[in-house]
Parts: C-alpha cells; sequence; structure tokens
C-alpha cells in the first residue's frame, strides 16, 4: 500500500512543470538567511502535515534524501518550480500560501542589511530582515521607545548602557544600523503599530534632556501617515501579553507571519501557528486595552512637560 502511493505522489508531482536538475542543485550555503531557513522550514512543515518522511518525500521526487534535509534547513536553494513540486507532492491546496512560497524561492537581491554581514552579530541582521520583508508591523514595548522610533542620541544612550559596554566605535555603528532600519516607515507604505507602556515613556536613557526630544520626536511620529502609537498607562487594571518587547510582523499569508522577542543578550523568533495565534491574541487585546491615538498624544505631552518641568 505504502509503495503504491508513493507511486501515485510521483505520478502527481511529475504533472508539475520542473526545472532541470542541474538548475536546482545549488552550492551549500554556509550560513543561510533566516528567511532561506523559514523558506525550508515551511517545506518541513508541508511535509509532516502530508504524513511523509523525509525518505518518502525523497523517493517521490527522485531526489536523494540529503537533498530534502539541505532543502529543509535552507542549506540549498530550490526554484520556485521545484516548490511547486513539492507542494503537489504533499497535497499541499493552499495556493496563497504556496505562490508566496515561490516568490520566496526566486529571491536573489540581497538586502541593505546585507552590508553589515561579519560586521554585526547576526541579531541585528535577522531583525532589519524581518522588518524589510513585513506586510504589516506591530510592536509592544515595556523598557524603552521602539526602536523604529527612537532618536539617534536615545539609541545611542540605550546601546551605551548594555554590559558589557561597548566601545564607542560599536556604539556608533549600532546606532547607525537602526537609524537605517527606520527608513522603512519613510514612505509610509509600511502600516506600523507601536503599543507602548507608560513605564518606557518615563525610563530615562542618557538624561532628562535626551527623553525630552525623544519624547518630542515621538509625538510628531504619531501623526504621520501610516504610523499610530497607542499607550498603555500606569492606570490601566491590566497589561496583555508577555512583559518582553515584542514585534509582530505580517507576512505575505497568515502562515508567513513572524513574532519576534528581545531577551537578555539575544533576540529569538517564532512562526509556529500556535505562536502566532497566540501572538495574535495579545496584540488584540492589546489595541482593546491602550488608550486611543489622541489620548496617548496627550500622555506623551503631559510626560514630556513633567520630565521638562523637573530636570531640564
Amino acid at each position: 500500500m505504502l509503495q503504491t502511493w508513493l507511486d501515485r505522489l510521483a505520478a502527481r508531482a511529475a504533472d508539475w512543470p520542473q526545472t532541470p536538475t542541474r538548475k536546482d542543485d545549488m552550492p551549500l550555503r554556509r550560513d543561510p538567511t533566516l528567511r532561506q531557513r523559514r523558506l525550508g522550514a515551511e517545506m518541513r512543515k508541508m511535509r509532516e502535515q502530508a504524513g511523509l518522511g523525509g525518505s518518502q518525500l525523497a523517493r517521490a521526487l527522485g531526489l536523494n534524501p540529503t537533498q530534502v534535509t539541505q532543502m529543509e534547513t535552507g542549506r540549498i536553494g530550490v526554484s520556485a518550480d521545484r516548490l511547486r513540486t513539492v507542494a503537489a507532492a504533499c497535497d499541499c491546496r493552499n495556493v496563497p500560501l504556496v505562490e508566496a512560497l515561490a516568490e520566496m524561492a526566486v529571491e536573489r537581491a540581497k538586502g541593505w542589511w546585507e552590508e553589515y554581514r561579519g560586521v554585526l552579530a547576526t541579531d541585528f541582521l535577522e531583525v532589519a530582515e524581518v522588518e524589510g520583508h513585513a506586510r504589516k508591523l506591530y510592536t509592544c514595548t515595556t523598557t524603552y521607545i521602539p526602536g523604529l522610533l527612537q532618536t539617534r542620541e536615545y539609541a545611542s544612550a540605550v546601546f551605551a548602557r548594555a554590559t558589557p559596554m561597548p566601545t564607542a566605535q560599536d556604539i556608533a555603528l549600532r546606532t547607525d544600523f537602526r537609524m537605517r532600519r527606520q527608513r522603512i516607515l519613510d514612505d509610509q507604505k509600511l502600516p506600523y503599530l507601536a503599543f507602548i507602556h507608560e513605564a518606557a515613556l518615563r525610563m530615562q536613557f542618557g538624561g532628562p534632556r535626551i527623553l525630552v526630544d525623544q519624547l518630542a520626536t515621538l509625538i510628531e511620529a504619531s501623526t504621520a501617515l501610516g504610523i499610530s502609537i497607542r499607550v498603555m498607562p500606569f492606570s490601566a487594571d491590566t497589561f496583555p501579553g508577555s512583559s518582553e518587547n515584542l514585534t509582530f510582523a505580517e507576512g505575505a499569508t497568515p502562515e508567513l507571519d513572524t513574532v519576534q522577542m528581545d531577551v537578555a543578550h539575544a533576540v529569538q523568533f517564532f512562526d509556529s501557528p500556535a505562536h502566532l495565534a497566540s501572538y495574535r491574541s495579545v496584540f488584540a487585546r492589546l489595541e482593546a486595552a491602550t488608550l486611543t491615538e489622541g489620548e496617548s498624544r496627550e500622555l506623551i505631552r503631559s510626560v514630556m512637560k513633567e520630565v521638562e518641568g523637573r530636570h531640564v
């Protein structure tokens, strides 16, 4: 029975147009990017949802099992044709997802963040990569202003408080990188919703003058097209979700959404259906619990005047 099933899968896959094998047999990648690994992970999910082992899928496609493993770990690239062949063999009928993955498979242009590879830690690059491919961004911060909305002085002060303390050169490099990340908001094509806890409005990095300038910049940003800033006040009787700083990036399809969490000395990414569902709920609850845009702007202005009156 199993052999008959595998033969049927192989026949079905053969109906899809295929790129010649020599074009798919790409050199092994030493360090696949986050997006390349995500493509492979989605292919693995397809296979697992079909109830196929790696060897079974390899047999159905006429491949070596090692090739399947390499594709699923992002170690080798795949063509759009082969991606569709894998989808057919796995009986994946989610057309929007398959087409979105096919587009990922043919991506060749390098993102601007690749200029920093080998210079900055990979975490920095992967955060920019997620943002660069997002269709919509949500952030939730509790200890500092979101990176995409920070002033240069505030960002430098945030980096300077790291342990062990980085060199002045490293602080300048990280700050330049953060400022460049902010360009994704310049053309107003990427919708961005920032949830900021009142604690982050009051936390000082670099002193009161830097904070006042940061809050003034935040007020200005809150009026920009495509940017929505919502504050969670101390007076709120609940705080949905994690106390960690979060980013939720919408992908081309819901299955390709990504959650990023900042933890001590690292950045973590989540993309399992269970995690995505959980954090969608978190952000929905945040939207219901936070102040309106107008109320948020007034609270930010109030905190700014308070800090200015006391310290500046």
